[in-house]
């Protein structure tokens, strides 16, 4: 059919009324119904709903019911008891609301009695909107500098091979790597092929490029060949799980962090154009992929995934908590814009974890009041809404179904995620996720206007992570691409990448600690403060390009003008002075 316009009388009454007007037209005008904007409009809401999961296909993953993929009610009632007991949650919904209530009744009142006080910080505009002064770091002591600059001028140099290698003499983490069939690697000196391998795809130097410049009789296929044979994804997590556990058993570490605390965010990597994970990013304006990444607030990062561009990176908070695995569990994560929304607030408190956003543009978000009387000398123009207690209560098991099935991992937290944050009108569910997360939200930011020094602590620890970034990337010399198209392939690019990181960040610490036991044997007078300003993102005293040595001593190679050039039968031949006194005399 190619006409435009056809006589059928289509049922819209899925359609929004813009949709309708530009669907249908009155009789008079002829056939009722556009045929191409129906279906433009059909196949809109077809791909809204699926993304929502208010539709799904039998047989799909990304698209199937994940209300089947939930754990069963029954078990779910069993284990609801001990699970609110742990996370420390009421036990029924009406005790639930009832708390979080009175959280959010107390909180808005706090904020309210001492909004006076916070005049030098906070005010409010003749918009009503609230108006935060900029965060200002905290001070670094003078004793603190001159113990950085002492420590910078101790520090020992090395260069990136030089610093796996004793990590691996320090605990063989080589030894989760070999075969995929399980069976002893059948590879010459092994430890030494591993340890190459992950020095060449670390650093982005590909086998290539790194055979040309590694000593030995290194070709670009036995790189290769490891790479693919030997180091698959799960047993690169495995060797970085030991590199991070190594670390948290060090004492000055500690002084830096818990480990309890990870801040999240994402940073573009260049790829390849034509491949299933690359597309372009609105942020950063090009072409790429983004590497999602958990970073603890002692430095060292737990959790790394190449996720593609367009995705709204909340959906990877919680599953990188629970796929870090470590002997220190972190309860707290600090993000970015990027690392919020409502959705991933109400499941991130049912799941125990304190979810502390920098947010941009936060004067934007909806704050709900406690109930439609409540009225505040100060604070009153912050609210925009009521919360919806009713919504909450009546899902409030729903809800507590699927928090207890992504913590036993019955389903997958961002594909959950994802679904559960696309707007749907008919889903109850997603609009009691909404209702919870705007009211844990809106608690959150009350504590943010009133406390500097929580706004100090948040941006403190996410300006970590992004000193992470700077510093994995710097370790990533090779080149600015990851050239490659296999999926499996990006994903262990990353994980390459984060261990170098892991193995110069592990050195620099050890390294560090020897030093200042040196520096208070020698009468140094330092407080565990000035160490807390230290950091193992050092980079002047590692030598990323190795060494070049030049040797004089060797023969020289002939020079140009002890050559002659002579054209002979149409071609070029090279030959020397010798040789060509040799043919006159013939």
């Amino acid at each position: 059919m190619h006409r435009e316009w056809i006589d059928e009388h289509v049922d819209l009454s899925f359609a929004s009324e813009r949709w309708v007007k530009v669907v249908r037209r009155s009789a008079s005008e002829g056939p009722p119904t556009n045929r191409r904007y129906l279906e433009v409009c059909v196949f809109s809401y077809l791909a809204n709903e699926l993304r929502s999961g208010d539709m799904c296909v039998q047989g799909s993953e990304s698209f199937a019911d994940y209300r089947k993929q939930l754990l069963p009610l029954d078990e779910c009632l069993q284990r609801l008891p001990a699970y609110c007991e742990k996370m420390e949650l009421p036990g029924t919904a009406k005790e639930f609301v009832t708390s979080l209530k009175t959280q959010l009744e107390e909180t808005a009142q706090q904020l309210d009695d001492k909004f006076p006080s916070c005049r030098g910080d906070v005010s409010i505009n003749e918009a009503g909107e609230p108006v935060l002064r900029r965060v200002t770091a905290r001070d670094i002591p003078p004793s603190a500098i001159s113990l950085q600059t002492a420590l910078m001028q101790r520090m020992p140099a090395r260069h990136v091979l030089d610093i796996m290698a004793n990590i691996e003499h320090w605990i063989q983490f080589t030894r989760h790597f070999g075969p995929m069939s399980g069976n002893e690697p059948k590879l010459k000196e092994p430890a030494e092929r591993y340890l190459m391998t992950i020095f060449a795809m670390g650093c982005n130097l590909g086998p290539n490029q790194a055979a040309r410049h590694l000593a030995g009789n290194v070709t670009p296929h036995m790189l290769s060949y490891t790479n693919r044979r030997h180091l698959s994804l799960e047993k690169l997590d495995k060797a970085n799980r030991e590199l991070v556990e190594l670390y948290l058993q060090l004492d000055l570490p500690k002084l830096w962090g818990d480990g309890k605390a990870v801040a999240a965010d994402g940073t573009q990597f260049d790829f390849y154009d034509d491949n299933l994970l690359a597309g372009y990013h609105f942020r950063y304006r090009k072409m790429g992929a983004v590497a999602y990444r958990h970073v603890a607030n002692n430095y060292i990062a737990v959790f790394q995934h190449f996720i593609p561009p367009g995705i709204w990176e909340a959906i990877y908070v919680i599953e990188g908590l629970l796929k870090a695995d470590l002997s220190v569990e972190a309860d707290t994560v600090y993000s970015d814009t990027q690392g919020q929304s409502a959705t991933v607030f109400a499941f991130t408190h049912l799941l125990g974890i304190n979810l502390m956003p920098r947010i941009r543009n936060w004067r934007d978000l909806v704050m709900c009041r406690p109930d439609r009387g409540a009225s505040y000398k100060h604070i009153n123009r912050l609210f925009t809404d009521t919360a919806d207690w009713h919504l909450i209560e009546t899902h409030w098991q729903d809800l507590m179904q699927v928090a207890l099935s992504i913590q036993v991992g019955k389903i997958s937290s961002p594909m959950l995620l994802r679904k559960l944050g696309s707007y749907s009108r008919r889903n109850k569910l997603y609009h009691a996720a909404q209702a919870l997360g705007r009211v844990i939200r809106t608690i959150f930011l009350l504590n943010w206007i009133g406390s500097r020094e929580l706004r100090q602590e948040v941006t403190a620890n996410t300006n970590k992570i992004e000193s992470y970034n700077g510093f994995s990337k710097w370790l990533s010399f090779g080149g600015d691409v990851i050239a490659e198209n296999d999926p499996d392939e990006q994903q262990k690019r990353l994980r390459y990448n984060d261990m170098v990181a892991s193995s110069v960040i592990l050195q620099n610490t050890v390294d560090m600690m020897r030093i200042l036991k040196k520096l208070a044997r020698e009468g140094w007078q330092f407080t565990d403060e000035d160490v807390s300003f230290l950091s193992p993102y050092l980079t002047s005293n590692v030598k990323r390009f190795g060494e070049f040595n030049l040797k004089l001593n060797r023969p020289p190679e002939p020079w140009i003008k002890d050559l002659v050039f002579q054209q002979a039968a149409g071609s070029l031949r090279v030959i020397t002075p010798r040789q060509l006194d040799t043919e006159k005399t013939t």
